[in-house]
């Protein structure tokens, strides 16, 4: 079809006639579509065929930044849909099915999951979902481990590394995750001005902190550990009672698989500090707070279970089933989760990609607890991420929240 021989940012009637002429759904069928997203980067809609009540949703990426109008490499399209396959291939109850991908049009026609709930929206409102430990922890194991050069044949990772460079997104990171939080050398960041001194303390004058991310940034760029999702955040996560599912892995890249498990756990202490500080007081906040802090623990502990197993079931060369090697490299793995929980903790704070559960508080006195509170966290955790033991995620219990022994 002439149509769609050369790149255009559709619209929702475009969308919808998309459907039709890709026989996604039967021309005749009576279809209704609507733009559901509101990212900077992609164009989301969701067409539904009022007659069946069936429903998928289209992605497609844009060749220029929303906001800015800075180009962009629509190549990040592709490596999304290849990821998605190969997550599905993994861990398939726990990413969206994929219908189709158009290289020209840089359109994903994925499974409708709208009967799940964004995770991140869902924990604002004091929601507990009990299995979510055990999915996302299975997801993380399942999703990093196989794609290592522990488990594939040697050439096939080099050959993956290659296939899935991802420069610009990765450039991305590079600096608003491992850089300008702690130099601030773009101006880019949004700090508010009760914190001002706070943050030039404790972030940009310590030079020790800065070592300590400097070593994280040298890992993020040159250890091609694993197959990462790469923004693996609470707002990539739909959520509901029966399951989970995992989006947006446009950032994927080999990466350290550290920085995955990381960005998990550090998006759920923006939920947890935010409901201590504003969440009403009664059984509901003590059994969320209760509930979240364990499940920050049991993520951790339930990765380091389920990895040793599957190791021991899918790594077969003889020096890696080496007991000493695999203690070695899990705790590595460990270290780097906790520290990339530090770095995504403090990015969201104070950079210019900001988080709801900061954003939203209107008392100024409370958003300066919360965003202190989180801030010595985040150092906490890079500076001390070396400490973690096997089975023990000492830094993340209720009762070394308030220690700032380590952060003077």
């Amino acid at each position: 079809m002439t149509k769609y021989q050369e790149h255009f940012p559709m619209t929702v009637e475009d969308a919808v006639n998309y459907t039709k002429d890709f026989n996604i759904f039967p021309r005749e069928s009576n279809l209704k579509g609507e733009e559901i997203g509101d990212g900077n980067i992609n164009y989301i809609f969701r067409v539904r065929n009022l007659d069946s009540g069936a429903s998928v949703v289209l992605k497609q990426a844009d060749k220029f930044l929303r906001s800015s109008g800075r180009p962009l490499d629509l190549g990040r399209s592709k490596i999304e849909a290849e990821i998605l396959k190969i997550e599905e291939s993994l861990a398939p109850a726990f990413v969206p099915k994929i219908y189709k991908y158009d290289e020209i049009m840089c359109v994903i026609v994925m499974e409708d999951i709208s009967q799940y709930k964004n995770l991140r929206r869902e924990l604002l409102q004091g929601k507990i979902f009990k299995n979510f430990p055990d999915e996302i922890s299975s997801f993380l194991v399942d999703t990093l481990l196989p794609t290592t050069d522990l488990v594939l044949d040697r050439g096939t990772k080099k050959d993956r590394v290659k296939e899935f460079i991802n420069k610009e997104l990765c450039d991305i990171s590079e600096c608003l995750v491992f850089t300008e939080p702690y130099v601030n050398d773009k101006n880019r960041n949004v700090v508010i001005p009760e914190n001002l001194d706070f943050v030039k303390k404790y972030l940009y004058e310590d030079m020790d902190l800065r070592g300590e991310v400097a070593e994280l940034k040298n890992n993020f760029m040159n250890n091609a550990q694993a197959l990462i999702h790469g923004d693996l955040h609470s707002g990539s996560i739909f959520i509901n009672e029966n399951g989970m599912k995992v989006i947006d892995p446009e950032f994927s890249f080999y990466g350290p698989m550290g920085y995955d498990i990381g960005n998990v756990i550090g998006n759920l202490f923006f939920s947890l500090i935010n409901r201590k500080y504003l969440m009403e007081p009664g059984e509901k906040k003590e059994k969320f707070i209760s509930w979240l802090e364990s499940a920050i623990e049991d993520i951790f502990n339930m990765f380091i279970s389920k990895f040793n197993k599957k190791y021991d079931e899918i790594v077969k060369d003889p020096m890696y089933t080496n007991e000493k090697f695999k203690k070695w490299y899990l705790d590595r793995v460990l270290s780097d989760s906790v520290g990339s929980a530090g770095l995504e903790i403090i990015r969201r704070v104070v950079g210019d990609s900001k988080v709801m559960e900061i954003t939203t508080i209107d008392d100024i006195e409370k958003r300066v607890q919360v965003e202190r509170e989180l801030i010595k966290i985040g150092i906490r955790f890079i500076k001390n991420r070396n400490l973690i033991k096997k089975e023990m995620a000492i830094y993340f219990s209720k009762k070394n929240q308030g220690d700032d022994s380590n952060e003077k």
